[in-house]
């Protein structure tokens, strides 16, 4: 009758044992889909900020922004015979 009352509390302790590992596990699971879907989310977002800067240095080329120079803002070349040079 002692032994029952012994063996009692020691199945409810593995039950409880059990469920804490079963709930670790899909935690865990859990934890391990999110971290690859930031890690997708973080791959995909390296990718949009690499076209982004190669569109940045595009955009920023020498070439262009002389030629919006001339086209919108009238510029031109610099003539060296219209130059003044003063002497304080």
């Amino acid at each position: 009758m002692k032994a029952a009352w012994l063996v009692i509390p020691l199945i409810f302790a593995v039950l409880a044992s059990a469920i804490g590992v079963v709930y670790s596990t899909h935690y865990s699971r859990k934890l391990f889909v999110e971290l690859t879907e930031l890690q997708q989310t973080r791959d995909e977002l390296n990718v949009e900020w690499g076209q982004l800067q190669l569109e940045q240095s595009t955009w920023a080329t020498h070439g262009r922004i002389e030629e919006l120079a001339r086209k919108k803002l009238n510029m031109k070349p610099l003539d060296y015979k219209q130059v003044i040079i003063l002497k304080p």
